[in-house]
């Protein structure tokens, strides 16, 4: 389970894969989170309505959701302009997965597509900061991310591991991973659930490193005299 404080402007996550769950994940958890309605320009068909009900806490958490889906970088542009239109200082969270593959293909000219992927790059940036909402965009690759990056506000990395996909970046963090079987947990978790604790006793601290035996003798007695203070031994 990973957890993403969304904030306010352009996002850019950085994904193992470009149909990666993590997104639904992150979306399906902030719509639980919120009151607004969520926006999902949809390239590659990332939306995918299996892995959202999978992720999703309740099917109701989804009816605030709303996904068109791109099948031309035309298309796509025309969306992201939409959006302007109808989205809220109110709204939940824009997504925008696998941004930068439409304007990719092939049928429309090189130098239209650049042209229209920095446009559309722009308005969503501009649109997070001008309704001070959050807008979250994913790229699968550093050719990807590199033309993103001069326009997102926040960074964030999707980052394998034996365990699963760790977060890390801009107010990310992974509470823990399903292993189907069983659920194992991080560091993160338990500090969400028991907060931090207290500063350790010095004292405390120095025996647990060996540097003096805290335990008592046998019989609770060192073999010495007591000795109290403000009192000297005699000769």
């Amino acid at each position: 389970m990973s957890r993403l404080e969304f904030e306010p402007g352009l996002a850019c996550c950085r994904v193992p894969s470009a149909r990666s769950p993590i997104l639904h994940e992150l979306v399906c958890s902030r719509l639980a989170e919120t009151a607004g309605t969520a926006y999902w320009i949809d390239a590659g068909n990332v939306a995918s309505t299996r892995a959202l009900y999978d992720c999703a806490s309740s099917p109701r958490v989804l009816d605030s959701l709303r996904i068109a889906r791109s099948f031309t970088a035309y298309q796509h542009h025309s969306i992201v302009r939409r959006v302007v239109e109808e989205a809220t200082p109110r709204t939940s969270v824009i997504v925008a997965p696998n941004v930068v593959g439409r304007y990719r293909d092939d049928d429309v000219p090189a130098w239209e597509r650049e042209e229209l992927l920095a446009a559309s790059l722009e308005t969503l940036a501009e649109l997070g900061r001008a309704l001070e909402v959050p807008v979250l965009i994913t790229v699968a690759s550093d050719s990807a991310e590199e033309r993103v990056a001069e326009h997102a506000d926040h960074r964030v990395e999707c980052v394998r591991t034996r365990e699963g996909v760790r977060l890390e970046g801009d107010g990310a963090e992974t509470m823990g991973y399903w292993q189907g079987a069983y659920w194992q947990t991080t560091i993160p978790y338990w500090v969400d659930c028991c907060g931090v604790a207290d500063r350790i006793d010095p004292v405390v601290a120095a025996a647990d490193r060996g540097l003096f035996d805290a335990a008592p003798e046998p019989g609770g007695s060192s073999g010495g005299s007591p000795w109290t203070p403000g009192t000297e031994a005699s000769g």
